[in-house]
């Protein structure tokens, strides 16, 4: 079976994909900060049979990282790497003129040092997948300007053009960079309490990631939105 190692898994749109994966037979290494949740999250998907390892812990940690690719390794190897563990370095979102630079420095750390470390670590088992794939969970605010989403949207950019410049160094793989859209989940409402507005569910649009891994297109930047037309 295909082995997929998510990061930020126990809920939101990392349970989502999960969920939509374990359907599909793949077997899945687990992350998330929050042991009991994780626990609960693995424990649901291995009731469907799929062989789940579910490993707390922070992917601001390089031994954490390491524990996770190691642990898909035993699986079988890393055909697909999701990073999408997401930290809005201070919430909520706040103007520029008043983010803490520290925050800022967590935001850059989690959503772009620890997943191109992350990247580094399972490169020699995604090259050696017949079909290697790591999907970066990208952000409009990493594209467009949005009054407080400035320090988030600078490392999701970030994140995009590593993304895009590994998948010109990896022909071999497929590297897509994925703007989710709108949904609710509870980095939204952290970063906006405020607002009240009805937004999509992840499961939602967990159909434009399997129609990437359907199609393969070249490596790049998507959006689900235009990915769910047609479907």
């Amino acid at each position: 079976m295909p082995v997929a190692i998510i990061t930020g898994a126990s809920k939101g749109l990392g349970r989502a994909l999960a969920e939509a994966l374990a359907a599909r037979g793949w077997d899945l290494v687990l992350d998330a900060r929050t042991p009991q949740v994780l626990a609960g999250t693995a424990a649901a998907l291995a009731a469907r049979g799929t062989r789940v390892t579910a490993l707390p812990g922070d992917v601001t940690d390089p031994a954490h990282r390491s524990e996770l690719v190691t642990a898909a390794g035993k699986l079988g190897g890393v055909d697909l790497l999701v990073n999408n563990a997401s930290a809005l370095g201070v919430e909520p979102l706040t103007r520029l003129d008043g983010l803490p630079l520290d925050g800022f420095r967590r935001a850059l750390e989690v959503n772009v040092v620890a997943a191109l470390g992350l990247v580094q670590e399972a490169l020699p088992l995604l090259r050696a997948s017949e079909a290697g794939t790591v999907i970066a969970v990208s952000s409009d605010a990493a594209a467009e300007a949005y009054e407080t989403w400035g320090g988030y949207g600078a490392s999701k950019a970030a994140l995009d053009h590593l993304a895009a410049v590994l998948g010109e160094e990896e022909p071999r793989l497929r590297v897509w960079a994925v703007d989710p859209g709108d949904m609710a989940t509870d980095l939204y409402a952290a970063a906006v309490p405020e607002d009240r507005e009805p937004r999509p569910r992840p499961g939602g649009v967990v159909p434009a990631f399997l129609r990437l891994l359907d199609e393969r297109p070249a490596s790049g930047r998507y959006g689900a939105p235009a990915l769910l037309e047609g479907l």
